[in-house]
């Protein structure tokens, strides 16, 4: 139910995060701020303009590929970096990376790390604010981050990253990227459109497929492994909670899909943690290490991976 708020504040709680008190009660812990989400439902109604922009060879490629690099940078930087640490890089490629990172419009570095953190030390325990095990499947994928409870930062589990100024204004103002992103891909379909009308595409219509349609595939692929990975899927380790491994999440994921594994071991930079188990992330991350930007990708030690299995 919509409760009464001035449209100002509603507006600049869309644009500052910090316009929003947090007050969230215990007995409100599963409501819905439905005047803070509706930009979320307005991008997955924008998907039925498809219908006006129609479609081209080059759209469909483009939102594809922004849907692979989005992806990348969530499991490479947001899950894998700012979550687990399971590499370094300096100061300049951990900005650039919560810059690429947040243009999958899935909120700032540090929101997105400590709640990852606290679903670790948590896991689908009643404080795990998306497990399906503990509230049901449709809070796990989407009800639990438009809840108010979940939409401010847990600074104190990110105190490491949050000395750093640039990534707290990112994490404030966590939709400027997302419209800066947006505008730049309306602008280059303008330009196509002009200077390369063979393609048969244009602002709108890239901005349709590549931004729109490909950030809403991506939500809720990435979705997935909190809702299905603990319930859907094969038990390698005994770990005290009940996340999978799951092959085809892994493929849409680039590699989240072992999540079985990642609750095993969260700090290794390799969630296929066999030579069977494609984990495209990684392969992502050794080129990047590969070029120097990165280094020190964490391994799984051979006697933690071989360890707390099950036997068949």
């Amino acid at each position: 139910m919509l409760t009464k708020r001035p449209i100002l504040s509603t507006i600049s709680s869309w644009l500052d995060n910090n316009a929003l008190s947090d007050n969230t009660t215990q007995e409100a812990a599963h409501s819905i701020d439905y005047w803070r989400v509706i930009p979320f439902v307005a991008m997955h109604l924008a998907c039925f303009a498809l219908f006006w922009v129609g479609y081209s060879t080059f759209a469909i490629v483009f939102a594809v590929s922004l849907y692979a690099i989005r992806m990348f940078a969530i499991t490479g930087f947001y899950h894998r970096y700012f979550s687990h640490k399971a590499f370094q890089t300096s100061r300049f490629g951990q900005f650039i990376f919560a810059v690429i990172g947040a243009t999958a419009v899935q909120r700032g570095p540090l929101w997105w790390a400590a709640h990852h953190r606290n679903h670790h030390s948590h896991s689908d325990e009643e404080n795990d604010a998306h497990s399906p095990v503990q509230h049901g499947f449709l809070w796990s994928h989407i009800g639990w981050f438009l809840s108010r409870t979940n939409f401010h930062t847990q600074f104190d589990r990110v105190k490491e990253l949050a000395k750093f100024p640039e990534l707290r204004f990112l994490d404030r103002f966590d939709v400027l990227i997302p419209i800066m992103f947006a505008l730049c891909i309306f602008g280059l379909g303008m330009l196509l459109e002009q200077y390369a009308p063979s393609l048969g595409t244009n602002g709108w219509q890239l901005l349709v497929w590549g931004f729109v349609i490909s950030t809403v595939a991506l939500y809720h692929a990435t979705f997935s492994v909190n809702s299905l990975a603990h319930t859907w899927g094969k038990r390698r380790y005994a770990t005290r909670d009940q996340s999978r491994n799951n092959f085809l999440i892994a493929i849409f994921t680039l590699g989240e899909g072992w999540h079985n594994n990642n609750h095993h071991y969260p700090g290794a930079a390799k969630q296929g943690f066999y030579w069977w188990e494609i984990d495209f992330t990684y392969y992502g991350l050794r080129i990047l290490s590969a070029l120097g930007l990165i280094w020190n990708l964490r391994k799984v030690p051979v006697e933690i991976r071989e360890s707390k299995q099950y036997k068949n």
